[in-house]
């Protein structure tokens, strides 16, 4: 099994023979593999980046562990539970981020920030305490009552991440948050993310298709064939970056010349 050698009940994140398979919807009696005996573990405070071709299954894999569709076959633990089946009990203790930020357009920044905080009964002044506390620490503050048509991509990304962060979630789930960004903002929200996930202590799995932004945010990085299975696990902290690289691509089948096209 991929990971750390951490057991079922320590890990924060637990996939074990998961196998999804989806009906197709012009054949009934017919299904495709989407995900093929997948098993991985991921620690409390782990930064994972799962990179892989687009097609390879890494949405179906975040779709089973943010508990919005149930395997097929294995088992899938995060915190212990079964998040489809439990998934009232993850309020709170999972977030996301996408890349499209889904913020609503009726709700000015700041109260696209805390409506996560109602959800879990908050009073007003917690609410928004809390919510200023972390457009602080994004470099929001003065945009409080703007509307998300008013905010840049990146001004908007702030708040969807600060929305996230303020629930103070144990683990944070990222659906290439910053594909859609231009280079230097999308730099700088990922030194800012990085920073945030290790001064709060949280876990994060990070999804991209981008082989810099994993060799930055993963302290380990899976990479994903079709269907959804661990072609390689790289430890980054503490090695050589180059030499990673390399085995990232190898493990994609993309010669040093193409890197480019996976590499955006």
């Amino acid at each position: 099994m991929s990971g750390q050698g951490a057991n079922a009940a320590a890990a924060a994140i637990d996939f074990r023979d998961v196998v999804k398979r989806f009906l197709r919807p012009d054949r009934r009696e017919e299904s495709f593999l989407a995900v093929d005996r997948l098993s991985f573990e991921v620690a409390p405070g782990e930064m994972v980046a799962v990179l892989g071709r687009t097609g390879c299954g890494k949405s179906t894999m975040f779709n089973l562990l943010s508990g919005l569709i149930e395997p097929t076959g294995g088992s899938v633990r995060v915190l212990g539970h079964d998040p489809f089946r439990d998934f009232d009990w993850f309020r709170g203790k999972m977030a996301v981020v996408f890349q499209n930020d889904r913020l609503m357009p009726w709700r000015t920044a700041i109260e696209n920030v805390e409506l996560g905080l109602e959800l879990l009964g908050k009073n007003e002044e917690e609410r928004r305490a809390i919510a200023l506390g972390w457009f602080e620490r994004l470099g929001l503050k003065g945009h409080e009552h703007d509307y998300p048509h008013a905010l840049s991509g990146g001004m908007r990304q702030r708040v969807s991440l600060a929305r996230a962060f303020a629930v103070n979630p144990e683990i944070l789930l990222c659906d290439e948050p910053f594909s859609a960004l231009d280079e230097l903002t999308g730099q700088r929200l990922r030194e800012e993310y990085t920073q945030l996930v290790r001064e709060n202590g949280k876990t994060s799995i990070f999804v991209t298709h981008s082989i810099n932004e994993a060799l930055q945010l993963g302290e380990r990085i899976l990479v994903f064939h079709r269907p959804a299975r661990i072609a390689l696990e790289a430890r980054v902290a503490g090695g050589d970056r180059d030499t990673i690289r390399q085995r990232v691509l190898a493990a994609m089948d993309v010669r040093k010349a193409g890197a480019e096209e996976t590499d955006r």
